[in-house]
Formats: C-alpha cells, sequence, structure tokens
C-alpha cells in the first residue's frame, strides 16, 4: 500500500518538507546572530530583546499568526509597503508559510544555542584573543565548535517544530491545497472532512518525525553533559 497515494498527503508532504527546510535554514542563521549577541554582549535592553525572541514560544500560535498579519498582510505595516512597490502580497503564499514556521521555531534555536555558547569555557577564548585571532574567527574556531552539540540539538528541535506549525501558517498562509496546506493543516482538514486514513497517516508521520528529533536532542544533549 502506498501511504502516499492519496491526493492530499503527497502535496501536503512535499510542500511541508520544503517549507520546513527553508524555515530551519531562516532559523539557523538568525538564531546564531542572536544567541550570540544575547551570549556575549552586554547592553542595556538585552533580557527585553530575548524576552521579544521567545515571545512566540508562549503567545498562543494565533496570536502570534495575528501580529504577523499586522505586521506583513497587504495592509500590514511592512506588508503594504512590499504590496504597493511590487503588487505582491506574502500572505497566502507558501512564502507565508516559511516565515510562519521560522518565527514560531526561531526560540528554541535560540534559547538552545546561547547556554551552548555561554557554556563554553571563556579561558579557551582568552586564549585565542592573546594569540591575535579575531572575535569571529574564535567564534568559529573554538566556541562553536565546543558548543556544537547544544547547537545541532537547537537546529533539530527547530525543524520539527517547524514541520508542526498550525496556528501562524493558517493565519497568515491559510489552508490552500497545493499551495500553502502543509501537513499538520492537511490532518486538520481531513478531520473536518472525515477522511480518517488520511488524517491517521499524516499524524504518524509527524509523530515519527517528533519522535526522532527528541531522541536525537537528548543524545546530543547527554553527550554533551557527559563531556562537561
Amino acid at each position: 500500500m502506498n501511504v502516499f497515494g492519496d491526493s492530499m498527503i503527497w502535496p501536503a508532504f512535499k510542500l511541508s518538507i520544503l517549507v520546513t527546510l527553508v524555515a530551519t535554514c531562516v532559523v539557523v542563521l538568525l538564531g546564531m546572530a542572536f544567541a550570540f549577541v544575547l551570549a556575549k554582549r552586554k547592553f542595556r535592553g538585552r533580557e527585553l530583546l530575548d524576552a521579544i525572541v521567545t515571545l512566540p514560544l508562549v503567545l498562543p500560535p494565533t496570536v502570534t499568526g495575528y501580529y504577523l498579519i499586522v505586521l506583513l498582510g497587504r495592509r500590514g505595516v511592512i506588508g503594504s509597503l512590499i504590496y504597493e512597490r511590487t503588487g505582491w502580497s506574502i500572505t497566502f503564499t507558501w512564502w507565508a508559510a516559511v516565515i510562519a514556521a521560522a518565527v514560531m521555531a526561531l526560540p528554541l534555536m535560540v534559547k538552545s544555542a546561547r547556554a551552548a555558547i555561554e557554556s563554553v569555557n571563556p579561558q579557551y577564548e582568552i586564549a585565542s584573543y592573546t594569540l591575535g585571532k579575531s572575535e569571529l574567527e574564535t567564534f568559529f574556531r573554538i566556541t562553536l565548535p565546543l558548543a556544537s552539540r547544544g547547537v545541532l540539538a537547537g537546529v533539530v528541535l527547530s525543524f520539527a517544530r517547524a514541520l508542526g506549525e498550525f496556528g501562524a501558517t493558517l493565519m497568515l498562509a491559510g489552508n490552500i491545497p497545493g499551495k500553502t496546506q502543509t501537513m499538520p493543516l492537511a490532518i486538520y482538514e481531513a478531520v473536518v472532512a472525515g477522511e480518517n486514513r488520511q488524517a491517521q497517516i499524516l499524524a504518524l508521520v509527524l509523530t515519527a518525525v517528533s519522535v526522532t528529533a527528541i531522541y536525537l536532542t537528548n543524545k546530543l544533549t547527554g553527550g554533551r553533559a557527559q563531556e562537561l
């Protein structure tokens, strides 16, 4: 039996993978930048910045989705400018799904990477500076390798969170089959339509990914704890 033979399942699966991979790349780049600044810089408002970055983790996803609409919708603060200049709207596109997934997954990456960077013994970095290495070179040659397990754990968790994103995606991207319908949205539609088999298959796929992500995270953080 081909579990992806159903018309709803395969498009949702392909779109979810595409959205999640792009969102994860965005999250890794932004997350590492935020994590480095929060871990290595002392400035007024640092904890406020951390609170803002963490906010999607504690807010209901629909509230986060609403804020994204206020910012990126056709009449939003940023979205209106984009629409006026290009005639293109972010909402109800697969890029909207990417943005929603990235915003919801970013806090996990920042928290994990920040903790990993802060756990690195600063004496190693100081030794690198005394040898004439720049801060950027020290980060990539000393800090990042020593923090790699925690960073990778953040990447895995962010990937799983982006794959399972529902509320903010529904608000910003809508639920358009073949265009913005990811696997969580397809599960919702299948349940509403009484298509239990499709819902079960998609739910099992997401469950398998989540279990794998938790397992890998435990292995990575456990191994790091043993090293410390």
